[in-house]
């Protein structure tokens, strides 16, 4: 998965946490007047302009967007955006931005012109429908937290630099505005209570744990000293001083009281009256709530109901391939009893986490020599593998990625949980590795973000469905790219799939049909080689952010349908490398814009 917001939170929201898409956005100030249709040179240079001050006003409203894609002009923001007058003139502003890009007649406009406004209209959209429900009165949870986010920041390893003087002076002053989101969100989260809008109970008890690590005694003792413990060799010795003193009174008074404020909040106060439901429609109005979820993380007009069976249908069809496998190994027994044996003999366990990550690098060494046989563009920026931080391993995903900086200091990262160690089998890594990684979310994101003669809020922009249903699509080219030579590799593949097709079935089943947390949990151990940790966490990941974890396999069928309908359209003429560029050469698009898109590649191509 990506390292980000998602895929649909609140705008308000996601400007809060990670690698976000940009959309939705809005400024304080008033929003320009379209140029007229760009039938000229001029004309076209106005809407590149209209688009690049769309972009530049986003940014300046949401500084932290900002500072992940390495843009350090706002690092010492961080604005109020639970509140009621950001939330107000987000709003405002995204109506009139929308009805702006309304009056641009795309007739006479390039190709790339032309997507570029349909993208930021359908982001609009869909930003101004979301706007209907209160997803600002559940801003915290265990899965996307603000307490989280800040201390990622703080500890000088993330998004936040911490290689000048300036760098740590605008750290500190964005730091000395987190007691002002953290009473917001107290704020929204009692009107919550008052409404009958609420977090299921089991997630705030994880995400009080959370804060419980980070509410450290001493400024020495949190993440938040990082940056002064390992200060960069240029910094003089009076910088020194000075930032260690102003550091040690911001932690001490004002961060440290803050998060301790917020966790006492949530122990005292609000986990008493925290629901004991697990599911969205269990909240007011919360099956429209789900649905608008569903249709804007999926971009189709599929409803939950479909979504379930296309899922039901998906894990028949790959336990079947499943049973293919234990016939190659020659296992005696049934699915149920293989699932027993890959999840608990000892030969599938790493001995320590050094081992898992020279696992990993060795996947990166050696796929980096394969890819070109697929893929005639590559992005330039690298990534590097880390750990997941012990403060939120036990909620993360099994792997995540985040995007390089756009000035390509910072590499993307991709997040190896090592939590449980013994719960992340060997026979994950090359599956995972492709989806996070190589071919996966690295390349895709890489090469969109160093796409050039495109707006700067499609670089950076994001749509889920297809986001996750590349790196879904993959994994599912390892074969050609020749991994999964192991049998149980493969396996891990097919597990892989298995795992994102049982989220079809659990995730509706949790929003939409009335199923509980254990329920969930029992089929995915059920119907999967998915262990009880991994289970419960993903479980109660889908009761955070609900619908989110329809993405993959939606979108992986989308892409895969494509290739399909070129490969036999095509015949011999049919070229992987230039589907696979047709695909990534334009960014993030939705699903339904892919599909068109691909459409037209395949008549440009039996017409030449």
């Amino acid at each position: 998965m990506i390292f980000r917001s998602s895929k649909r939170l609140p705008a308000s929201l996601a400007a809060l946490l990670v690698s976000l898409s940009g959309i939705g956005c809005s400024t304080l100030e008033t929003a320009p007047s379209p140029p007229a249709a760009p039938q000229t040179a001029a004309a076209a240079t106005a809407l590149d302009r209209l688009f690049a001050d769309y972009w530049e006003a986003s940014l300046a409203m949401n500084p932290l967007q900002a500072t992940f894609i390495g843009d350090k002009r706002y690092n010492d923001r961080l604005p109020n955006t639970l509140g009621p007058e950001f939330r107000a003139q987000e709003a405002a502003f995204n109506t009139a931005w929308l009805a702006r890009i309304r009056t641009i007649d795309v007739a006479p406009l390039s190709d790339s012109e032309r997507l570029s406004v349909e993208i930021l209209r359908r982001n609009l959209e869909r930003a101004i429908e979301g706007d209907r429900f209160p997803d600002h009165l559940i801003p915290i949870n265990q899965f996307y937290n603000l307490a989280s986010t800040f201390a990622q920041l703080g500890s000088g390893t993330g998004a936040q630099p911490f290689k000048t003087v300036q760098d740590y002076d605008n750290w500190a002053t964005r730091a000395a505005q987190i007691p002002v989101l953290f009473d917001q969100a107290i704020v929204n989260m009692r009107e919550g209570v008052a409404q009958g809008i609420t977090q299921p109970d089991v997630l705030m008890v994880k995400a009080i744990g959370q804060l419980d690590a980070l509410a450290t005694a001493t400024p020495q003792d949190s993440l938040f000293w990082k940056p002064v413990a390992q200060f960069p060799d240029d910094v003089s010795a009076a910088d020194r001083a000075r930032l260690t003193e102003r550091y040690r009174t911001l932690i001490a008074d004002t961060v440290l009281p803050a998060y301790v404020k917020l966790r006492n909040y949530l122990r005292d106060e609000y986990l008493p009256k925290a629901r004991k439901t697990v599911g969205l429609d269990a909240l007011p109005d919360g099956a429209a709530w789900y649905a608008s979820r569903v249709k804007a993380i999926t971009t189709t007009d599929l409803t939950p109901a479909q979504i379930h069976e296309i899922g039901l249908s998906e894990v028949a069809r790959i336990q079947a391939a499943m049973r293919g496998v234990m016939q190659q190994v020659g296992f005696k027994g049934d699915l149920p009893a293989f699932f027993t044996f890959v999840t608990s003999d000892p030969r599938f366990t790493y001995p320590d986490e050094a081992a898992a990550l020279k696992a990993y690098n060795d996947l990166s060494a050696s796929l980096n020599q394969k890819t070109p046989k697929l893929f005639a563009i590559q992005p330039k920026a690298g990534f590097e593998i880390r750990p997941v931080e012990a403060f939120r391993a036990q909620s993360a995903a099994g792997g995540s990625y985040q995007r390089p900086s756009e000035d390509g200091t910072r590499p993307g990262i991709f997040y190896l949980n090592t939590y449980d160690l013994p719960s992340r089998k060997t026979w994950a890594a090359e599956s995972l590795f492709l989806h996070e990684a190589i071919p996966g979310h690295h390349f895709q994101i890489g090469i969109q973000q160093e796409l050039q003669g495109v707006p700067a809020f499609r670089r950076f922009g994001t749509v889920t469905a297809y986001v996750e249903g590349w790196g879904l699509y993959a994994e599912s080219l390892g074969t050609e790219l020749g991994v999964y030579t192991d049998p149980y590799q493969y396996f891990g593949r097919l597990q892989a799939e298995l795992f994102r097709a049982v989220r079809l079935v659990v995730d509706t089943g949790l929003h939409s049909k009335g199923w509980s947390r254990q329920q969930v949990i029992d089929y995915m151990q059920a119907n999967s080689a998915q262990g009880l940790t991994p289970a419960i966490s993903e479980t109660e990941r889908y009761m955070a952010i609900p619908g989110q974890a329809l993405a993959y396999k939606i979108g992986e069928l989308k892409i895969r349908e494509l290739r399909t309908r070129a490969e036999k359209a095509l015949g011999p003429a049919f070229d992987v490398r230039g589907f696979h560029t047709e695909v990534l050469k334009d960014g993030a698009v939705p699903l339904d814009v892919l599909d068109a898109k691909i459409e037209r590649w395949i008549a440009a191509r039996k017409a030449g």
